[in-house]
């Protein structure tokens, strides 16, 4: 029985490699992908019960696994906006071209940006959701210290403390004070997961 269990979890992890993305034209690491993923994923499935949990799970870790495997063989560099293969150039956001030699007319295209899969999809989804019960929960637990409307304020409207500190009236030092304790707070959420 339990080696059934054992085999179970082996052939889901084979199945989430063989789906991920950056599997495709890497087929020739997958016992290198699959290594990564079992060594890190030990723990978590002999702590997990749920199935749907443990898939979930298993997901993030293989997601991980497959991008330290590419950078280990040199597959994938990181840059400012996620990891992309080495012998991808990186490019202007927009590249112009003349439309020839004898006019100032040019061609202005935009670069594609492929959209995220399934997978990243989820994670940042429930990293974002984590993210707004932490602040919701320390704002609930004193809403005297306006945590949800600093928040709001900086993340998601992007203002200074000088700004936000003249728009609550507070001292820019309090401000500063009361986005680090956020920060703290939505740190232990992060770390319960």
């Amino acid at each position: 029985m339990e080696l059934e269990l054992e085999q179970e979890k082996i052939n889901l992890i084979k199945k989430i490699i063989t789906t991920d993305k950056k599997y495709i034209d890497n087929e020739d690491l997958f016992d290198d992908f699959f290594n990564e993923t079992y060594k890190r994923s030990l723990l978590v499935m002999k702590t997990v019960k749920n199935e749907a949990s443990l898939e979930a799970y298993l997901k993030k870790i293989v997601t991980t696994a497959i991008i330290n495997v590419l950078k280990d063989s040199g597959r994938v560099r990181r840059t400012k906006e996620g990891f992309k293969p080495t012998e991808e150039q990186s490019l202007e956001q927009k590249v112009s071209i003349p439309y020839n030699q004898y006019s100032n007319v040019s061609v202005n295209y935009d670069i594609v940006d492929l959209r995220d899969g399934p997978e990243e999809i989820v994670i940042k989804k429930e990293t974002l959701q984590t993210l707004l019960d932490a602040v919701s929960i320390a704002h609930n637990n004193n809403p005297a210290k306006q945590y949800m409307q600093l928040y709001e304020l900086r993340y998601v409207k992007g203002l200074k403390q000088k700004q936000i500190a003249k728009e609550l009236n507070l001292s820019q030092s309090e401000v500063s004070k009361r986005l680090l304790e956020l920060i703290e707070e939505v740190k232990k959420a992060f770390n319960k997961n």
